[in-house]
């Protein structure tokens, strides 16, 4: 009989593990004192801009890691510019744009031609924009392209499609009651900007059914036009190649007329306590809110450390407070909220159950006042720069990322090189800048706190925190349907 040494190199294995290594002299007994490389300079690929004469604005992004290309247009003109009588218009035409097909294509035969070539075509529409974006085979593109030119050019909005769209808008605003926490994000919103401001406005089944087939061909007729178009081509192509072949799709194509300047006006709710109560749920959705900046704003860098330090991330003080050592939240966070184009929203969320809700309030109120008493350390302040600039590589890691990023800069007016001076403005913020920021922005006398829960189960009634007002969020009934 043979001696079966099937296991011996496994424990042979398994007992090298335990013998004691020496350790080197010079090795370090702290992993504090490991010393760590700075990051070393970033400079992504940047597209080619090109300006056509009609005004159209053209990026370039050559990738040839795959045999792809793919394209967007942003197009000036989004909801915050449709008439308040017919709110949800952009997103109809934004749906029916491409559904509805050209005037030589229906939508479903778009469909088929697209799916053959595993290739896409999509339109939408958002608060400040428009778009409309095509992905494809290298192989494809040109076909590809055509429809891409002729939905830009040529959409038909066929009654069908737009009746299928208003039925699913109807549908979403039945439905949009539903959740919690959907609730208190949209009407945060409204405390932050204003009831009737134009980034807050919802649909109504009255403003849907207003909506018509020559609204949609007007919008196009106005927006789509060259001079309001910012398109980005990023793939596997020579640039010069691409460049004459867009340049034979749209040059000749007439400027329109120049766009009104927006005049949005902002009126933030007082500060106060607002109430929606909720009784299917179990636990609170807590935004306390007033409005934010612009990142053209020259505090945003401190801005952006000081919102990591204090509400950011797992590390940050909100967390470590709320979450880690009071055990009052599943989810905290917040900071001074910036966009490009309008202000953000300052704000400071909680998600805590419905038995510890005023407890939870009153948490974080105690560490916007500890801001002024304790002021963001030099370490706190060292770990958000870090978590900021390695997390910064991952927003352009790619070449359609950075030229994403290039177009946006594009449509807001933003420099050109915004991107590139991020990381060192982020470095050259000191304690100094985050606490002066902290001063000058939160206040928690400023800000209006909406509480989405059920009131039956509160530890306490709001109300033992001061005077509570109760919004309703009823939806109107459908024009015509019995009261």
């Amino acid at each position: 009989m043979k001696t079966r040494l099937t296991h011996l190199p496994i424990i042979f294995a398994a007992t090298l593990l335990f013998v004691p290594i020496p350790r080197a002299a010079s090795q370090t007994t702290n992993w504090q004192q490991i010393p760590i490389a700075p990051l070393p300079a970033f400079h992504p690929q940047q597209p080619k801009r090109i300006e056509l004469s009609n005004g159209m604005v053209i990026f370039l992004q050559e990738d040839h890691e795959l045999p792809l290309i793919d394209g967007s247009a942003r197009i000036r003109g989004g909801s915050r510019n449709e008439p308040a009588s017919k709110v949800g218009l952009v997103d109809i035409f934004g749906e029916v744009w491409r559904t509805g097909g050209t005037k030589t294509q229906t939508g479903d035969q778009l469909d088929d031609f697209l799916e053959v070539r595993a290739a896409k075509v999509e339109t939408g529409g958002g608060p400040d924009s428009t778009s409309i974006s095509m992905s494809c085979l290298k192989g494809d593109f040109d076909d590809v392209f055509k429809v891409l030119v002729d939905v830009l050019k040529n959409p038909e909005f066929r009654a069908d499609k737009i009746d299928l769209a208003q039925k699913q808008a109807e549908d979403a605003i039945s439905r949009r009651n539903d959740e919690a926490g959907s609730i208190a994000r949209r009407e945060s919103a409204k405390l932050a900007y204003g009831a009737d401001n134009p980034y807050t406005r919802e649909p109504e089944y009255s403003t849907i059914a207003a909506i018509t087939r020559q609204d949609l061909l007007d919008w196009h007729k106005t927006y789509v036009q060259p001079n309001h178009i910012i398109l980005g081509i990023s793939g596997d192509f020579d640039s010069a190649a691409m460049e004459a072949k867009l340049r034979a799709a749209f040059e000749a194509w007439p400027k329109g007329s120049d766009l009104p300047k927006d005049d949005i006006q902002y009126h933030p709710a007082k500060p106060g306590y607002y109430l929606i109560p909720k009784d299917d749920v179990n636990q609170s959705s807590i935004h306390m809110v007033t409005l934010g900046t612009t990142r053209n704003n020259p505090d945003y860098y401190a801005i952006s450390v000081f919102n990591e330090a204090f509400g950011g991330g797992f590390s940050s003080r909100l967390f470590n407070d709320i979450r880690t050592k009071r055990g009052l939240a599943y989810n905290v966070g917040g900071g001074i909220g910036s966009n490009f184009g309008h202000p953000g929203i300052e704000q400071f969320v909680v998600g805590t159950k419905s038995a510890t809700t005023i407890e939870s309030i009153q948490a974080i109120d105690e560490d916007i006042d500890d801001l002024a008493k304790k002021p963001i350390t030099d370490d706190e302040i060292k770990a958000a720069k870090d978590a900021i600039l390695n997390a910064f590589i991952f927003r352009l890691d790619s070449p359609d990322k950075v030229l994403a990023e290039r177009i946006t800069y594009e449509y807001y007016g933003y420099p050109a090189d915004w991107l590139d001076k991020f990381p060192g403005e982020i470095q050259k913020v000191t304690a100094a800048d985050v606490n002066r920021v902290a001063a000058k922005y939160v206040h928690r006398d400023q800000l209006a706190v909406l509480v989405v829960g059920n009131t039956k189960e509160f530890d306490k009634p709001l109300s033992s925190l001061g005077p509570v007002k109760e919004i309703d969020i009823t939806i109107p009934s459908p024009p015509g349907a019995k009261q």
